[in-house]
């Protein structure tokens, strides 16, 4: 079996790659976004540089791709949320006290996309990308967005143990990482 290569990028790295992870991102979910001739549409890819754009000029942007034989099989990314930003007023409204507290000091960061390519799943690179970029932040709440028919991240954060924190706003759902242990 080949190796697994993983790489932390910067902004500047991580919009090297836009196009491999653009392309990865239209493989995976072409059939769910798939046009009325039944193939994915040119929309997808777009919509997905659309967000990415955004993202990556967040504060704090952090990616980790995983390799396998020279080709991309793995993204994951998120960014520092500022408190008062765009997501929170519909988010806070489903957290409980206690996180809501903790959020307070500023630290949370939102973990914006998760890719694995179909021959990979069911290894553990999401679970490795995972463990490298959040080294960055145990002390964060860490929280996921994903869309409510997104199977592979609602998969991904179960086996993670994440929670599920419901749905705050059309077509999204939360989910909270579970509490790092006090070192």
């Amino acid at each position: 079996m080949p190796e697994m290569f993983l790489r932390r990028l910067s902004r500047w790295q991580g919009e090297g790659q836009r196009e491999a992870v653009a392309d990865l991102y239209a493989d995976l979910y072409a059939g769910l976004h798939a046009d009325a001739s039944g193939g994915a549409g040119s929309g997808v890819r777009q919509a997905f540089l659309r967000r990415f754009e955004h993202d990556v000029q967040q504060t704090d942007f952090d990616m980790v791709v995983a390799h396998v034989a020279g080709n991309l099989v793995g993204c994951l990314y998120g960014y520092r949320a500022e408190r008062g930003g765009e997501w929170w007023e519909a988010f806070r409204h489903v957290l409980s006290p206690a996180v809501v507290e903790q959020t307070a000091s500023g630290r949370v960061f939102l973990l914006s996309e998760v890719m694995v390519a179909p021959l990979e799943r069911g290894s553990d690179v999401a679970y490795r990308m995972r463990a490298l970029l959040l080294t960055r932040h145990t002390s964060d709440v860490v929280v996921a967005v994903i869309r409510p028919d997104d199977d592979q991240g609602r998969e991904v954060l179960q086996a993670w143990d994440w929670t599920k924190l419901g749905e705050f706003a059309p077509r999204q759902e939360g989910w909270l990482r579970p509490p790092s242990p006090m070192p």
